[in-house]
């Protein structure tokens, strides 16, 4: 196909048939297809615009040619089926602008729209092992909250107000996830760990704290699972990793020093360093 290019005008009967190369992707067609519908591509063959011809005689088209096959189907019998990726469908839509096919533009218009009414207002990925956490955790510039949730890892029975603290835990992360799902990944555990119920904080992919919600407790005959509701100390985690937002040239040393540090386990709560000095930190941080 190369060779010098010229102007021509290219008309004649329906049924003839034209060589196409848009943008390197070639087409083999009839007139009568090119001109059925009242587009730009009628314009170009019946004779009202002049085309861009090679030495061989393919019309040039300077378009990409992914999606001309689909503009052509469409031609043909005015349907085609529409690619499922919106990033396709709306190249689709700037190919079907281009040559003029309102049909077709309106047909893609009202699926982007109904593809938006349905597309969820939040999406929380199900990990079942640490391999997966992983391969999330690294592919994500987003702070990270984790959520593992399992009641049946438990090898006690539960004391009076484990079962409500639980779900008061999933109530939370609910509430969390559609609240800052823009701006935080929130991950659900249900299966790949042998805790209960236990939240995981991450920034710039490193784990940064951890608020362990179950303990034993010891009663007259036997041991129990407790399982507690610590909401301050969840909100506040979550607001300390949203430090790490806007952050993608790598971990900040004094930021990773500030909130790293608190774990909230069995034993009650303990840290690294002092807690006001800590909080003290923090605050600094944020109002910068």
């Amino acid at each position: 196909m190369s060779g010098d290019s010229h102007k021509t005008v290219i008309k004649g009967n329906t049924s003839k048939y034209v060589k196409l190369n848009v943008g390197g992707s070639l087409h083999y067609t009839t007139i009568g297809t090119l001109t059925k519908h009242d587009t730009m591509l009628r314009a170009m063959f019946s004779g009202r615009m002049e085309v861009l011809t090679d030495s061989e005689g393919w019309i040039l088209i300077d378009r990409c040619g992914k999606h001309f096959g689909s503009i052509l189907n469409f031609l043909r019998d005015s349907t085609v089926p529409l690619p499922e990726l919106r990033r396709e469908l709306m190249e689709l839509l700037q190919e079907a602008k281009y040559y003029l096919v309102s049909d077709l533009v309106t047909q893609i218009e009202t699926a982007l729209k109904n593809r938006e009414e349905l597309e969820p207002i939040c999406k929380v990925p199900l990990i079942t092992s640490s391999r997966e956490e992983q391969q999330l955790v690294s592919s994500t510039f987003k702070p990270v909250v984790k959520l593992i949730c399992n009641r049946h890892n438990n090898k006690y029975s539960y004391t009076s107000n484990s079962d409500d603290n639980l779900l008061k835990n999933l109530e939370l992360f609910d509430k969390l996830s559609l609240r800052f799902n823009r701006r935080v990944m929130f991950i659900k555990d249900v299966i790949g760990s042998n805790e209960i119920c236990c939240w995981s904080f991450y920034g710039h992919t490193q784990k940064i704290s951890e608020v362990c919600c179950t303990s034993i407790v010891y009663g007259t005959d036997k041991k129990h699972t407790k399982v507690e509701f610590p909401e301050a100390r969840i909100y506040e985690e979550t607001l300390n990793i949203l430090l790490y937002e806007h952050r993608d040239k790598g971990p900040d040393a004094e930021l990773m020093q500030a909130t790293r540090g608190y774990t909230v386990g069995r034993s009650g709560y303990h840290s690294d360093e002092d807690g006001d000095e800590k909080h003290e930190r923090v605050d600094r941080l944020r109002r910068h």
